[in-house]
């Protein structure tokens, strides 16, 4: 099982999405039969079955055993991974682009920016994994209190500064067998609280 997979197909994206799907989705964590299942969610066996073989059609559960009983043969099945995420791959024509309009200050090119960043690193986790070989990134997420706009303003331009510093000390255009790493740095008001 995979700790997180990501979703870049449509009909996938739709199905992963119904809440009845997602609950099993939640409960597979964990294999289950569709009978186990039925007693969790409260709903009949067959109406949990069916779910199973759509979600499994899909790549979003799979078998783990079969166990006759009786006349009777029970699939043990389990998610595939432990959390999901929709890449906007999935949305095709009308998924965010940042290169549409590029505006460092704009919080939807922020959105397109982190969108752009859930396809790529999706796209990269799901190559390692069928290489099974690990991918080399890194990441920073914390918090930062600011005494006013101006202050803000300042800690902005002082880490792009930074930032520009250390792309040109060590972005090498012609590094022979050198990669290309994409560097995404944003700043936005954190949610302290659920809205209503």
């Amino acid at each position: 099982m995979f700790e997180v997979a990501v979703i870049d197909d449509p009909a996938a994206a739709e199905v992963s999405l119904d809440p009845v799907r997602a609950r099993i989705l939640a409960e597979l964590a964990e294999p289950g039969s569709a009978t186990q299942l039925a007693v969790k969610i409260g709903l009949p066996r067959q109406k949990v079955n069916y779910h199973l073989k759509t979600l499994e059609k899909h790549g979003l559960v799979e078998l783990v055993e079969e166990r006759r009983k009786g006349n009777v043969t029970e699939r043990v099945m389990r998610a595939t991974a432990g959390s999901y995420v929709i890449s906007p791959a999935a949305l095709g024509a009308v998924e965010p682009d940042p290169s549409r309009r590029p505006d460092r200050l704009s919080a939807a090119w922020l959105l397109a920016v982190a969108a752009q960043l859930v396809k790529d690193v999706g796209a990269l986790i799901t190559r390692s994994e069928r290489a099974q070989q690990k991918v080399a990134t890194f990441a920073i997420d914390g918090t930062v209190r600011f005494s006013s706009a101006r202050d803000r303003a300042a800690f902005a331009e002082e880490l792009s500064a930074a930032v520009a510093s250390l792309v040109s000390r060590y972005h090498d255009e012609h590094a022979q067998g050198g990669r290309d790493h994409r560097i995404v740095v944003a700043l936005h008001p954190a949610i302290t609280r659920p809205e209503p």
